[in-house]
């Protein structure tokens, strides 16, 4: 498997302060990776980085290309969708005026979300600050998987949600990981084990491991030393 994106010495500040040190990762064109690490490491600070939301430098390649002199909107028209961690949906708007919006394509892959998310359907026009926590993770969700992209980028999808609502999380992010190649930030680590091929583990900005997830998942005293969790 090749390199879908390749990311080199990224670094990245907040107000004049650095929350990325040094990071270089791969994803691969297939699969999922998981960005892994403790609270406040630096693990959506990356992503964002990557898309050019927060200021930053050093090299990001997409395809081969290279986008980190990029607007954000330019690198989300090649194909590049973002799941925020805070779901960020327009509260005021309905459910299907948020998906409205989110359409970057004559013909939206609406039958796959009608699919996964048959519960959005029946609240279309229900306004979505009114939808339950998960309910507005599967809008956040709906919106990325609307369009034909080539790579999702997915920061902490089942963060507080039930039991429940994480089973059905992950049943669509696997659903949608067959299509189309994706980071993932996830402190769930059995989510990370069912649909991860890869991770990459940060600490204070920078990465301290690269490899197989299930290899790193069964590694006691690794994922303890990293990530302060039993596997």
């Amino acid at each position: 498997m090749s390199a879908l994106l390749h990311v080199e010495g990224l670094r990245a500040r907040v107000g004049g302060q650095q929350v990325v040190e040094d990071v270089s990762l791969d994803v691969a064109d297939t699969g999922v990776t998981a960005l892994l690490g403790r609270n406040g490491v630096g693990k959506s600070s990356t992503i964002k980085a990557i898309l050019g939301i927060i200021e930053r430098d050093g090299t990001v390649e997409f395809d081969g290309r290279p986008i980190d002199r990029l607007r954000t909107d330019r690198i989300v028209r090649q194909g590049v969708a973002y799941v925020p961690e805070d779901r960020e949906v327009f509260a005021s708007l309905t459910v299907e005026e948020n998906l409205t919006l989110a359409t970057r394509q004559a013909a939206p892959n609406r039958g796959l979300v009608d699919e996964l998310f048959p519960e959005l359907r029946e609240r279309a026009r229900q306004r979505a600050g009114t939808l339950s926590g998960g309910q507005q993770q599967m809008v956040s969700l709906a919106r990325a998987l609307l369009n034909d992209n080539r790579l999702l980028l997915v920061d902490e999808p089942t963060k507080g949600l039930s039991p429940r609502l994480v089973g059905e999380v992950t049943r669509v992010l696997r659903t949608a990981a067959e299509q189309t190649p994706m980071l993932l930030v996830e402190q769930n680590l059995q989510v990370v084990r069912e649909i991860a091929q890869d991770v990459v583990v940060l600490s204070g900005g920078r990465v301290v491991h690269r490899g197989a997830a299930l290899e790193f998942l069964d590694d006691q005293d690794l994922v303890h030393r990293h990530l302060g969790v039993a596997a």
